[in-house]
């Protein structure tokens, strides 16, 4: 008796578990998968497909899904201009093979920017070199003034020069649900 009560209950929580690893998504709700490629806004293209893999649901009610999409929106940084980089989701397929066409917007992501140290230093320096020939051939100045203000505007000119970023393959995104609607089957 105790053993029938026993498989009962592994039964029972079997299909309680499946049972919540396939409930169905809902707007707002919040989920967060792996993208499987690299994304840069140096050279990524409105578009551009780009897929999620192990996808969870916030409260747990959907594991191991897949999400796709494509890049929407991307800006290259530049002068002045910081880099963007937008992504929204179109499908969700579910780990039993339930498919929902959703809009998803990405809410968090792992955005990498190379460091701008490097070109601020740079900038300086050759500010400072064209600011000393700049003093003494022009101004006939010999106090090093053309060399400060050189440097000082090389540094600023460098410092306003933004870096692309990147969602290196492996990062994390986290997504929220706008709309959800469910697809028939294609069996």
């Amino acid at each position: 008796m105790r053993h029938l009560f026993a498989t009962a209950a592994a039964v029972l929580s079997f299909f309680m578990v499946a049972q919540v690893a396939s409930a169905a998504p809902y707007a707002g709700a919040q989920y967060a998968g792996v993208i499987t490629t690299s994304v840069n806004s140096g050279n990524a293209v409105v578009g551009q497909s780009v897929t999620l893999t192990n996808v969870t649901s916030e409260d747990g009610s959907v594991r191991g899904a897949r999400m796709y999409g494509s890049v929407t929106r991307v800006v290259r940084a530049g002068q002045g201009r910081p880099a963007q980089l937008q992504m929204t989701f179109t499908r969700l397929v579910l780990s039993n093979g339930t498919t929902y066409a959703i809009n998803g917007v990405v809410t968090g992501m792992q955005a990498q920017t190379k460091s701008n140290a490097l070109k601020e230093i740079g900038g300086a320096v050759a500010g400072m070199i064209v600011g000393n020939i700049i003093g003494k051939t022009i101004f006939h100045a010999g106090n090093g003034m053309g060399g400060f203000l050189g440097a000082a505007g090389g540094y600023l000119a460098a410092k306003n020069n933004k870096e692309n970023m990147t969602v290196p393959q492996g990062s994390a995104v986290r997504v929220t649900l706008r709309s959800v609607r469910r697809q028939a089957s294609r069996y």
